[in-house]
């Protein structure tokens, strides 16, 4: 059982395996075992997991408890972030017990939780619930990313959760990457790339120009007659065998003399003003050079 948990113990599990609390109390004393609250045990003397600390959150902060945001995210197996406190939901009524590193929140209605394993929040409200909770909308933008390209969650479910949430401060900047994960190509369609390039500054690009490639035709997202293509990477991309044929698509145009710029879409959404800069000083220099020529 302890393996399973990180090498910790909650004492009631003890108690069912017949082990005292003199036990206890004797393993302390000889530096095996180290007491961790009031429920908790870490039996071995080694460092604390991270899925011990998961347990210990859980089983210290009240009765009800489950991981909650990113943490449960932990919990369903995301690597690649660690949260700065472990979250926990608690049912209204709970006593919540302060612990050291984690943030425990009352919830009126208990967000869907799931049943194997350290008790925890489904992924795919655990992702929007980390989303909102974020410090920056950067944060909030990987932590809804990590899950999905780490296939822990369906899309489909993202959007059904979703589309259930009332109220959230980062509606715009979520309702577009819940769209660029459900169906890229659709959410790509809605994003007016050319009134942003208006809004630059820049002449507005020709959109899904034809090419005729050695395997067939192509269609650019962008195109400038300065010799500038701008590609838009929707929400499939770096999840399927497609970031293949765009990159061989994106050399194919290249070796024709044009310059290729890939944008991500979440680029766009998060930080528009610096991929834009990118355009627009790649217009710039070209035109000077077609000035010259």
């Amino acid at each position: 059982m302890a393996p399973g948990r990180g090498g910790v113990m909650h004492r009631a599990d003890l108690r069912e395996l017949g082990i005292t609390r003199q036990d206890v109390r004797t393993e302390v004393e000889a530096g095996r075992w180290t007491p961790l609250g009031r429920h908790t045990v870490q039996v071995h003397n080694g460092e604390l997991t991270t899925q011990a600390r998961l347990w210990h959150a859980v089983w210290e902060s009240g009765s009800g408890a489950r991981l909650d945001g990113a943490a449960a995210l932990l919990g369903h197996g995301m690597t690649g972030f660690t949260p700065e406190v472990i979250d926990v939901c608690l049912p209204v009524g709970s006593a919540v017990r302060p612990v050291e590193g984690v943030r425990a929140r009352r919830c009126p209605r208990l967000p869907p939780s799931f049943p194997v394993g350290v008790p925890r929040v489904r992924p795919e409200w655990a992702t929007l619930r980390a989303a909102q909770w974020a410090r920056t909308d950067r944060t909030a933008a990987l932590l809804m990313c990590l899950p999905i390209q780490q296939r822990l969650i369906d899309p489909r479910r993202l959007l059904a959760a979703w589309e259930t949430v009332e109220r959230s401060p980062r509606r715009a900047l979520l309702n577009g990457i819940v769209a660029d994960a459900v169906d890229g190509a659709q959410s790509l369609g809605e994003l007016d790339f050319a009134a942003m390039c208006r809004a630059r500054g820049l002449p507005e690009p020709r959109r899904q120009t034809i090419h005729q490639l050695p395997s067939g035709r192509a269609y650019l997202d962008a195109e400038w007659e300065v010799g500038l293509v701008v590609e838009i990477d929707g929400g499939h991309h770096g999840l399927s065998l497609n970031v293949l044929d765009d990159a061989w698509r994106a050399n194919e145009v290249s070796i024709k003399g044009r310059l290729v710029l890939r944008l991500p879409i979440l680029g766009l959404r998060l930080d528009q003003a610096r991929f834009l800069d990118q355009v627009a000083r790649a217009h710039a220099i070209l035109t000077r050079r077609g000035l010259v020529a």
